[in-house]
């Protein structure tokens, strides 16, 4: 393991010193936040990335924005009516959110 170590770290350095380290996407700018991909496994969150970054979302993830959008919006009601609707709202979300996760996780067996 520790030759692997060393191997890995000359490898960084030697690109370093060439320059192709420098002017990445992204350089100087924190790591995204990804603490909603902790409950996943490693290669869910690897290809739920990878479709994401593609703009092909599966409708599992495209539906839990939406629920987020959702609560955010009911939470941001006063009117009682409102919050009935955006319950409403939450509700069906939620159902269809866990249909689809459970369609995935059926399929992926």
């Amino acid at each position: 393991m520790l030759r692997w170590t060393r191997l890995t770290e000359r490898q960084i350095r030697k690109a370093e010193a060439e320059g192709k380290l420098s002017g990445l996407a992204g350089e100087g700018k924190p790591l995204p936040d990804r603490s909603a991909e902790a409950h996943l496994d490693a290669g869910e969150a690897v290809g739920f990335r990878m479709m994401a970054e593609a703009g092909a979302l599966p409708e599992e993830i495209r539906l839990k924005a939406q629920l987020d959008a959702a609560r955010a919006d009911w939470q941001a009601a006063s009117d009682p009516a409102e919050k009935k609707r955006h319950m409403a709202r939450i509700a069906d979300l939620q159902m269809r959110h866990e249909i689809a996760r459970d369609a995935r996780r059926k399929f992926l067996r």
